[in-house]
C-alpha cells in the first residue's frame, strides 16, 4: 500500500479516472476537523461510533488493512447517504461540480479504544483514502486495495495549511486567491 506523505505524493495520485476527485475534498475537512497534537498524535473530535459525519464500524473482513491490534478498532468516514447526528459541510456534502463525485470515496482511520468519559479524545494511528463500490454493481470487496492510500500526519498539517475561513469554498478559494492550482503554487514553494 502506497503512503502518502506529502503534497507531491497527492499529486503522484490519479484523480479523476482511477481515484474520485472528491477524495481531496473530504480529505481536506478530515484534515481540519481532526486534532493534531505537537507530538504527531492525531485525536477524533468526534464519535464515529454514533454515524458522526458518515461513520461507521469498518470490519476489514477482505483483509485489506493490517490486522488490528488489541485495543484497536477501524472505522470509515465520509458515507454521504448515511443518517448522521453530525453532517458533513456543504461543501463536502454538495461540492462544485468539478470535485463531485458518486460518494464511493471514504477515508479508514484506525482508532485506540479508550475510556472517553474522562473528557479524552480517541487517538488515531492510522488514516487511508479509498473508494468504496456498491456492492451489487461488484463483486469481491466493497473497497478498493488497488487505490487505498495510507496518509501520514505530515501530510494532513499541509492540507491544513491550504485552510481558508470558514464559509469559502477552500480549494477554489486558494486557486483564485494565488491565480494558480495548487500544483503550481507547491513549485513557487518548492
Amino acid at each position: 500500500m502506497k503512503m502518502l506523505n506529502s503534497m507531491n505524493d497527492l499529486k503522484g495520485i490519479n484523480f479523476g479516472p482511477s481515484v474520485p476527485k472528491h477524495s481531496l475534498i473530504l480529505l481536506h475537512w478530515f484534515a481540519n476537523a481532526v486534532y493534531i497534537e505537537n507530538d504527531n498524535d492525531i485525536r477524533l473530535t468526534f464519535e464515529p461510533n454514533s454515524g458522526d459525519y458518515g461513520s461507521h464500524h469498518y470490519g476489514n473482513f477482505e483483509g485489506m488493512l493490517d490486522p488490528l491490534p488489541r485495543g484497536y478498532r477501524y472505522y470509515t468516514v465520509g458515507n454521504l447517504n448515511q443518517e448522521m447526528s453530525m453532517q458533513l459541510p456543504s461543501y463536502v456534502a454538495n461540492p462544485c461540480r468539478a470535485y463531485s463525485g458518486r460518494n464511493r470515496d471514504r477515508i479508514i482511520i484506525r482508532v485506540r479504544e479508550q475510556n472517553t468519559r474522562r473528557g479524552g479524545l480517541q487517538r488515531i494511528d492510522q488514516v487511508y483514502i479509498t473508494q468504496h463500490y456498491d456492492t451489487s454493481d461488484y463483486q469481491g470487496t466493497p473497497y478498493d486495495p488497488d487505490h487505498t492510500y495510507q496518509i501520514t500526519t505530515n501530510l494532513l498539517r499541509q492540507i491544513r495549511e491550504f485552510s481558508v475561513r470558514e464559509n469559502q469554498q477552500p480549494l477554489l478559494t486558494l486557486r483564485n486567491r494565488y491565480a494558480r492550482n495548487i500544483e503550481e503554487f507547491q513549485r513557487v514553494v518548492n
